[in-house]
């Protein structure tokens, strides 16, 4: 079996990745792309903890609730980029000065 500690180190090596990522990327969908590995990687420890828990699921059900909202929050924020590139021409954040009209 697989130690607890394992799951641990994957979990924080995906939340390292996905947070310089978000940091160091200047375009909006690789920026997305660091948000969805942060949020990975939160999914996997939970279901590690669920897993090592002998009482109940409860880590495998809030890792299934957690994949519901990832996958509307990627939907709402594709949507915001694909308006900010009708507007600007651009998916680079910095370049954009207002989301005014």
């Amino acid at each position: 079996m697989i130690p607890l500690q394992h799951f641990l180190l994957i979990g924080a090596v995906l939340f390292s990745l996905g947070l310089f990522a978000v940091i160091t990327r200047k375009n909006a969908i690789q920026i997305l792309m660091g948000i969805e590995l942060m949020i990975n990687a939160s999914i996997l420890n939970m279901v590690a903890f669920g897993k090592y828990d002998k009482i109940d699921n409860t880590g495998q059900i809030f890792g299934l609730f957690i994949i519901i909202l990832a996958a509307a929050s990627v939907a709402v924020a594709l949507v915001i980029i694909m308006n900010l590139y009708k507007r600007t021409q651009t998916i680079d954040p910095n370049q954009t000065k207002s989301l005014r009209g």
